[in-house]
């Protein structure tokens, strides 16, 4: 089972996809699920894809080694010539992010640890931010460290921040925020509570957000598969 944690300083890749049928969110998901059956590309260490629920689209959270052992995969014939045209033939959209988890947080009932599995159950809401580059460290730290009042809100479980260090399908700065909750009434009721209710805590995070973010894009998921490599690689030195 996956985990997540600063701590581990994997680079992490989040492939963002969006689609416009049913239809197509399923074979999106077939072929996600057909490569992450047979990786075993030199510093790959696990892969978790996500099935979209409030919108079509699919999601795939890959923990890397680093960069260079990204790179390696990227230059792969196969990929460039077989995996890259496949998917853009059935998406509308794909966003290849590449990320430092800076921040992670859970509910104290799961001690400090966040994992990722189909069996937990997790309503998981993704949340991408432009911003600009001087601002990104502020917009890191509203979403992260300001926001440990999460843990007293009904149905949070986890939350984790990860500082946006390079893309393939979106030019700029970016904070990717990945959220876990007990379920989609639970995450709706926190979204849609009147803001003019909202506590002073809340209210002034979010102003700083608002403040400093350029561009919002939010999908909710579930887990749906999921592999880790036999044997971490051993770190880059």
């Amino acid at each position: 089972m996956p985990k997540v944690s600063p701590e581990d300083r994997y680079l992490t890749v989040l492939n963002v996809f969006t689609t416009d049928a049913p239809e197509k969110q399923d074979r999106l998901l077939d072929e996600m699920r057909a490569i992450v059956d047979t990786a075993a590309f030199p510093g790959w260490i696990s892969s978790t894809v996500h099935s979209g629920q409030e919108k079509l689209g699919t999601a795939n959270f890959i923990q890397w080694r680093s960069v260079e052992d990204l790179m390696q995969r990227y230059e792969d014939d196969k990929f460039k010539h077989a995996t890259i045209p496949t998917f853009s033939e059935i998406t509308t959209s794909m966003m290849l992010l590449q990320n430092e988890v800076v921040y992670s947080q859970t509910h104290a009932s799961l001690g400090g640890t966040v994992e990722l599995h189909p069996e937990r159950g997790d309503y998981t809401v993704i949340e991408f931010f432009g911003v600009e580059a001087d601002k990104q460290d502020e917009l890191i730290d509203a979403l992260g460290a300001s926001m440990k009042w999460l843990g007293n809100v009904p149905g949070y479980r986890s939350h984790t921040v990860m500082r946006g260090i390079g893309s393939r399908g979106y030019e700029g700065s970016f904070v990717v925020r990945y959220a876990q909750w007990d379920s989609r009434e639970q995450w709706e009721e926190f979204r849609d509570f009147p803001a003019e209710q909202w506590p002073a805590p809340r209210r002034k995070v979010q102003a700083r957000i608002d403040a400093v973010t350029t561009r919002y894009i939010v999908n909710t998921y579930h887990v749906v598969h999921t592999r880790s490599a036999e044997r971490t690689p051993d770190p880059v030195r």
